[in-house]
C-alpha cells in the first residue's frame, strides 16, 4: 500500500491476536515497527520472529529489526517511556496502532467495580493516553501521522453482560472522531476499525466451543468468524496514502454483524 514503507509504527498490544496480525503486516509493508507488550516477552518475541518471516518473504521489504517495548498503556508513566524509547529507537513516529484491549463479563448489577474500572483504564484510558502522546510529537515535529484505533461491533452493538466493555469501545468511537475533527487542519487522520467476532485468544471460550462458535457465526450474515489476518489488512489501509481522505471513520469489518442480521427474514 502506497505510504507505509519507512514510516515508523508504534502498535500496542501487539504480542498476540490482531496487534500481532497488524504488526506482521506493517512488517510486509516495509514499515518500522515498535511492538508494545504488557506481560509476555515470550509472546513478543514470537511477534517479532513472525515479523521477520514475514519481511523475509518479500523482495526489498525494508524493514528495521521490530522493537520490544514493555508497558502497561493504563500508566501514564509507562506511557511515556514507551513512546520516549520507540521514538529513540526508531528515530520518530509516523502512526500509533491502539490495539491494547481487555474484556471481562458479568451482570451489570454484579459485577465488581475493579473489572469496570480495569476495563476503561486499559480499553479506554490507555487509548487516550497513547493518542496523546502521539499527538504531542506530530504537533511539535510538524508531522502529519495517522492513529488507528482497534474498536469493535460493540461501540454500536448494545452487549449484555459486558457493560463496561461496550462503554469503553462506545467511548472509543467519539475519542476516534473528535480528534479527527480537532486535528484535521494539521493533515493528522484519525480512525478506527471496529472487528466483529475474530478468530483470537481473547475469544477462546466460544472458539473451542464447537456448539457455541456454531451459534455465534450462524449469527453472521456472511456465516464465519473473522480472522486476524483481515483486521490487519484493513488496518493498514486507513493508515496508508490509499485512504489520504478517509478520517473519523470506524470501519466494521464485521462480515455483516453490525447490519441487524436478525432482520434477514420477515417478521410477521
Amino acid at each position: 500500500m502506497r505510504g507505509l514503507k519507512g514510516k515508523n509504527v508504534l502498535i500496542t498490544g501487539a504480542s498476540s491476536g490482531i496487534g500481532r496480525a497488524i504488526a506482521e503486516q506493517f512488517a510486509k509493508e516495509g514499515a518500522n515497527v515498535s511492538v508494545n507488550y504488557h506481560s509476555s516477552l515470550d509472546d513478543a518475541e514470537e511477534t517479532k520472529q513472525a515479523m521477520l518471516e514475514s519481511c523475509k518473504a518479500i523482495e526489498n521489504c525494508g524493514s528495521r529489526k521490530p522493537v520490544l517495548v514493555q508497558a502497561d498503556v493504563s500508566k501514564e508513566e509507562d506511557v511515556t517511556r514507551l513512546f520516549d524509547e520507540t521514538i529513540s529507537a526508531l528515530g520518530g513516529l509516523d502512526i500509533l496502532i491502539n490495539n491494547a484491549g481487555i474484556q471481562m463479563e458479568g451482570p451489570s448489577h454484579e459485577i465488581e467495580i475493579s473489572k469496570v474500572d480495569k476495563m476503561m483504564d486499559v480499553n479506554l484510558r490507555g487509548a487516550y493516553l497513547c493518542a496523546r502522546r502521539a499527538l504531542q510529537h506530530f504537533v511539535e515535529n510538524d508531522v502529519k501521522g495517522v492513529i488507528i484505533n482497534n474498536s469493535s461491533v460493540h461501540e454500536v452493538i448494545p452487549r449484555p453482560g459486558y457493560l463496561a466493555y461496550t462503554m469503553s469501545k462506545g467511548g472509543m468511537m467519539n475519542m476516534t472522531r473528535t480528534l479527527a475533527l480537532e486535528y484535521a487542519r494539521r493533515g493528522i487522520r484519525v480512525n478506527a476499525i471496529g472487528p466483529g467476532a475474530t478468530v483470537t485468544p481473547i475469544n477462546d471460550d466460544w472458539i473451542n466451543d464447537p456448539e457455541e462458535r456454531e451459534k455465534i457465526e450462524e449469527f453472521i450474515p456472511m456465516g464465519r468468524a473473522g480472522t486476524p489476518e483481515e483486521m490487519a489488512i484493513v488496518t493498514a489501509f486507513l493508515a496508508s496514502d490509499d485512504a489520504a481522505y478517509i478520517t473519523g471513520q470506524t470501519l466494521f469489518v464485521d462480515g455483516g454483524l453490525t447490519l441487524y442480521p436478525g432482520f434477514r427474514e420477515p417478521i410477521t
